[in-house]
């Protein structure tokens, strides 16, 4: 089989478990949290603070929290996993379903306008497949309307921005670590932002609202004594999903992100020029390192792609699903755009230990349909 997506953990990422449980003795948060937030900081940029939690849906859940009250509206493209809008539910507030633009896959603008209201008070982009180009404009955007913002990098981790990264400019930029992210430990997440009041209040948040436990837990302590305010969580990240965390971020730059690139430069060459596929431009040399690599495939062919990837045991991804067409979600408008997309999108497999060979047969098969 060949697989969509796989988590490329080894040795190293044992040991630094191992090292957890034998000396360091606390599986919980402590100082190896710290440790790991500081190392994304450094890797970032800007300045910004990081605070991990267990999951990128927390993230985004967290993040929305400490930017709404109850009640307000978010926008937020329909062309999302779900986590996005249980995110923004979560928080008490109500996912204004968007369309997306037909050449990047991300939220559209002059959609998203129209649908503004005096109860929006946020917008979540999600930068689906990586495609973080729009990110400026997002910005300008929120900035224009007085309008929190913020961005869904779940898939965008290690993606830049004339040469900025993600999560080094903005308001609120939240990322996914789970098994088959850019990197991983094992599962979680993380915020970023310059907003003091909102890191303290998302630090607070992922330990049950104490306030000011994080700076104890650092330092391998507990508050006995405390004060909560608002509404917490269990969202802490443990010791020993930092531990992974630690050692994959240390793989990033030298191992994951070129051999990623390198999968879908390899794709684009061998796929650009077939009359039934649609890519996304992306600048995967230089800007984009991605987590999935999708593409619209044209005529009516999709389904024959599907049964020929099957009988080929290779795995195939169709991400994701409209969230305004779900029950719990749904809208009592149209979204074109979206679910002419959905119609056409496929994932093809991409993870760093992906040989060149198996592109090659993949490509092969999309290219005789």
């Amino acid at each position: 089989m060949i697989r969509l997506s796989k988590s490329v953990v080894g040795k190293a990422e044992a040991e630094a478990v191992a090292h957890i449980i034998e000396d360091v003795g606390y599986l919980g948060m402590g100082e190896t949290v710290g440790q790991l937030e500081h190392e994304l900081e450094a890797y970032i940029g800007g300045g910004r603070r990081c605070i991990c939690v267990n999951s990128g849906t927390a993230a985004l859940h967290l993040a929305i929290q400490a930017v709404t009250r109850p009640g307000d509206e978010v926008l937020v493209p329909s062309f999302t996993f779900v986590a996005s809008y249980q995110a923004i539910t979560g928080a008490g507030c109500r996912p204004v379903s968007c369309d997306i633009d037909p050449v990047t896959l991300t939220l559209d603008l002059r959609d998203a306008e129209r649908r503004i209201t005096p109860r929006t008070k946020a917008i979540m982009p999600v930068y689906y497949a990586s495609n973080c180009q729009m990110a400026r404009q997002y910005q300008a955007f929120a900035r224009e309307h007085g309008l929190r913002l913020v961005e869904d990098a779940a898939h965008a981790f290690g993606c830049s921005v004339d040469g900025q990264k993600i999560g080094s400019f903005g308001d609120v930029v939240c990322f996914s670590f789970d098994g088959i992210k850019n990197i991983t430990t094992g599962e979680g997440g993380a915020i970023f932002s310059a907003d003091e009041e909102v890191i303290q209040q998302v630090s607070d948040a992922r330990l049950l609202g104490v306030q000011k436990d994080s700076e104890k837990r650092y330092a391998g302590q507990r508050s006995w004594t405390f004060d909560v305010v608002d509404q917490g969580y269990r969202y802490h990240m443990s010791n020993i999903f930092a531990a992974i965390g630690r050692v994959q971020l240390s793989r990033f730059e030298p191992e994951f992100a070129p051999r990623r690139r390198a999968i879908a430069q390899r794709y684009t060459e061998l796929l650009r020029d077939t009359p039934h596929v649609r890519l996304t431009p992306m600048d995967y040399a230089h800007d984009i390192v991605p987590h999935i690599f999708a593409l619209q495939i044209l005529d009516g062919k999709r389904p024959l792609l599907e049964q020929r990837l099957k009988e080929a045991d290779i795995q195939y991804g169709i991400q994701y699903a409209p969230n305004h067409h779900l029950t719990y979600f749904k809208a009592d408008y149209e979204l074109p755009v979206t679910d002419e997309v959905y119609a056409r999108i496929i994932s093809l497999p991409m993870h760093p230990e992906l040989t060149d060979e198996q592109i090659q047969q993949i490509c092969h098969i999309i290219n005789s349909l």
